[in-house]
């Protein structure tokens, strides 16, 4: 019996990320230093903390950021779990062979197999390894850190007011894991995906060791971008003058294009980026709603994991498609629903 079709898909020799782990500073090393630095200031400078500013600010960063930390928390363990200790042979025996009934299937087992950006793209990887079509692996990839049980039970606690933001979410976000995956389809080649050495899980290494390792590394990356989408939305709200905003958000066009551009360059994790959402309260639903649907899609953070997962040359036509489709789906899901 032969094995899966040659898909033109080469080795890498790993992901630029991984090459600072033997030294450098790392993202815990600048966290540290910013909260000695913020402990420090307290006592050297007491009355500086008492501004009316001051404390909206840090209320406004505490509340997104505690709001947040169980969604993240469960989301990432559960991530952990699929990607250590699901063997990737179920995906592909589960799937259809044929790519136009594998990627909605692919999409839709984003709800019952929840992942966090950082997670689904070497799941993704592992699952083309394993003979699934990469139209379907690209589908899940999308899907499941959008419309997992973790993230919109997230999306309603944040928006308890607005309970149609959960169905326009999840709509949005699984026609863009759909449609992304039939572009594919149609139009990907081989040649353009690059695939990583086999991981340490895959290569018989000790489950529980891996499922610990992957917790630990999602949560520090996951909480250091909770911390940078929570301060931005706290300044936002605080420092940029309402006028500021008001304007931008005056202008619908405007304001969905500003927001999708703040998805991809907060790159915060899809469990949390609900709460951030919410407290931009000076946009319309459908322009938040389109920053929740890009988020997950493509942000910085993912075409880099992309780039070094599947190759500079995947990256630089997947993330800019992934981009326009994200934005349109969330524009017309909004006008649709909201």
């Amino acid at each position: 019996m032969s094995g899966p079709p040659d898909l033109g898909l080469r080795p890498s020799r790993g992901s630029g990320l991984d090459r600072g782990r033997g030294g450098g500073t790392r993202s815990t090393d600048v966290l540290v230093v910013a909260l000695l630095a913020v402990v420090a200031a307290r006592f050297l400078l007491p009355g500086a903390f008492d501004a009316p500013a001051l404390r909206a600010w840090a209320t406004v960063f505490v509340a997104v950021c505690l709001q947040a930390l169980p969604f993240l928390v469960l989301g990432v363990g559960l991530s952990a779990a699929i990607g250590t200790l699901v063997p990737p042979s179920f995906f592909a025996r589960a799937l259809p062979r044929r790519p136009a009934l594998a990627v909605p299937v692919a999409g839709a087992a984003g709800l019952v197999l929840p992942g966090c950006e950082c997670a689904s793209v070497p799941v993704a990887g592992s699952l083309v390894r394993r003979g699934v079509t990469p139209a379907a692996a690209l589908a899940f990839l999308l899907s499941a850190p959008a419309v997992n049980p973790v993230v919109l039970v997230a999306t309603a606690v944040a928006f308890p007011g607005d309970p149609e933001m959960v169905l326009a979410r999840f709509l949005a976000s699984m026609a863009v894991a759909v449609t992304m995956g039939w572009l594919w389809s149609a139009f990907g080649r081989g040649e353009w995906l690059r695939m990583p050495a086999r991981s340490v899980h895959e290569a018989g290494g000790h489950r529980a060791a891996a499922f610990l390792g992957a917790v630990q590394h999602d949560l520090v990356h996951a909480g250091g971008y909770l911390v940078v989408g929570g301060l931005t939305a706290a300044t936002l709200n605080v420092v940029v003058p309402r006028e500021w905003l008001d304007a931008v958000a005056a202008e619908p066009v405007l304001a969905v294009l500003v927001l999708a551009a703040l998805a991809v360059v907060l790159a915060i994790c899809s469990e949390a980026d609900a709460f951030v959402a919410a407290g931009l309260t000076s946009f319309s639903l459908t322009a938040r709603l389109v920053f929740l649907v890009v988020g997950p899609a493509v942000d910085v953070k993912l075409i880099a994991l992309q780039a070094g997962t599947f190759g500079s040359r995947f990256a630089v036509r997947f993330a800019p498609v992934t981009l326009v489709v994200a934005i349109a789906a969330g524009s017309l899901v909004g006008w649709w629903l909201l």
